[in-house]
């Protein structure tokens, strides 16, 4: 069997002990089962094979892309799959863990210097025309995936398995957003199945663009880019959630200790979010978020470092 047949149909497990009384139930689907340890696989896999279906991408061709880690990781594991050379333009603001997953699945890096190990809109843009330049080069295919609409299409499945999953019993869905393709097709099938329900985004408080607010840099790794991103379809969210990065961290670790759930980031972000939802949904509704990536992913920065200086 093709390993990228071994990507979708992931768990999905209910939260019990950071959830207080009363709140409504919290399942949490865990994205870290794709092959790759990320729902980025979904978007991977849809974005190339589209490409190669209508001629834009073709047998000897070299794949280009910036990306803050999982997206890249993502992209070379179907690369590699595939056959294809690809050219990753990352930064020293992700996770190590992330750079050296992608090398060792035979991408060549490219890293723009960040400040101060942060994500901005000044790396996100350096970022893309580091990428565009490459893709200037002959016989390339740049994803370019804040621009690239066949990404959202990838996460239709995922839409579809929350809902079969549920039975349709589902109140809400709170998710993160840095493209936006994801909680974007995820919320493009649910509001088909369920138009009243409620679709929650998160999103860096400390970058609150999505509100109207003021860019600034954050730690949480894959979203908020620092402007609104071109695929963000507003029609779609019913609601917009920021979590600071301290308490998306915080949350995050405590998903390890207290749920034996160990993810990244934006996951624990995903939670505290999907907390305030349940608070006010109350005990009888149930609420849908995602464990984006893999904790794996995270183990040489300060989220898990911290862990290991709090047990020695």
């Amino acid at each position: 069997m093709d390993i990228l047949r071994a990507i979708g149909n992931t768990s999905m497990v209910r939260l019990r002990n950071v959830v207080p009384p009363d709140c409504a139930e919290i399942l949490v689907k865990l994205e870290w089962e794709n092959p790759s340890g990320s729902l980025k696989d979904r978007m991977a896999e849809a974005v190339i094979s589209r490409a190669e279906e209508d001629g834009r991408l073709k047998p000897g061709d070299t794949v280009v892309e910036y990306t803050g880690g999982s997206t890249g990781t993502s992209l070379a594991l179907v690369c590699a799959a595939k056959g294809y050379r690809l050219h990753i333009v990352s930064s020293d603001a992700f996770s190590p863990d992330k750079l050296d997953h992608m090398r060792a699945l035979g991408a060549e890096l490219t890293l723009v210097p960040s400040e101060g190990g942060r994500t901005t809109r000044k790396l996100i843009l350096d970022m893309i025309e580091a990428a565009r330049a490459f893709a200037e080069k002959p016989r390339t295919y740049w994803i370019d995936q804040l621009h690239n609409a066949d990404s959202i299409a990838g996460y239709f499945p995922l839409g579809e398995e929350i809902w079969s999953q549920t039975n349709g019993e589902i109140d809400a869905f709170v998710h993160s957003v840095g493209t936006a393709a994801s909680s974007r097709g995820v919320a493009t099938v649910l509001k088909r199945n369920k138009p009243g329900i409620r679709i929650v985004v998160v999103e860096p408080a400390e970058s609150p663009v999505l509100q109207g607010g003021a860019a600034a840099p954050h730690r949480i790794e894959g979203v908020g880019i620092g402007y609104i991103p071109p695929l963000w379809e507003p029609a779609l969210v019913d609601e917009i959630v920021p979590v600071p990065t301290d308490d998306a961290k915080e949350m995050t670790r405590r998903l390890a200790r207290e749920e034996a759930l160990f993810a990244g980031t934006s996951s624990g972000a995903n939670v505290v979010a999907a907390l305030r939802v349940a608070e006010r949904l109350g005990p009888k509704a149930r609420v849908v978020t995602l464990m984006a990536d893999s904790g794996l992913k995270y183990l040489s920065t300060d989220v898990y470092g911290s862990a290991r200086g709090a047990a020695s």
